[in-house]
């Protein structure tokens, strides 16, 4: 959790074209969601995040890190997920969609040297670790960058 990811809870915005104050009919009548009397159900109300002058809570956090937006979100996936494939297979993101081993490959996937692998396989993803490469190609395999 950090400031980025804020967002109001489910339910507790409306819709901005929703009609308040149209009858007790509507649900939303009489006064209009805003209770009974006091600073906050008269015009003039302070700002949503007003705290009566003590420092709100959006300022006494510290802000700290950054989220790129441009990070990439690479999959990585271990050198023994590939023993689920057969002899002398070729592995690409779309046949390692199909078998689960991923989800989806939201930017790339990339192979790292964990577990152990012992099939020649030619293997097409985005990148590789330079161990896992050298494993699948000591092993008689083909490493393909796409």
């Amino acid at each position: 959790m950090d400031l980025s990811n804020l967002r109001p809870a489910d339910g507790s915005v409306h819709n901005s074209n929703f009609r308040r104050g149209r009858g007790h009919g509507s649900g939303n009548g009489k006064t209009a969601g805003k209770g009974h009397k006091g600073q906050k159900a008269r015009s003039g109300a302070p700002r949503i995040g007003f705290e009566g002058g003590q420092m709100p809570l959006y300022r006494r956090l510290p802000k700290r890190g950054f989220t790129n937006p441009n990070a990439k979100e690479i999959e990585a996936i271990s050198l023994g997920a590939l023993e689920a494939f057969d002899n002398d297979t070729e592995v690409t993101v779309e046949k390692l969609i199909e078998a689960g081993i991923i989800k989806e490959a939201k930017d790339g996937v990339k192979v790292l040297n964990k577990g152990t692998l012992t099939k020649k396989l030619t293997v097409k993803v985005n990148a590789y670790s330079e161990s896992a490469k050298a494993k699948i190609e000591e092993l008689g395999g083909k490493a393909e960058v796409i």
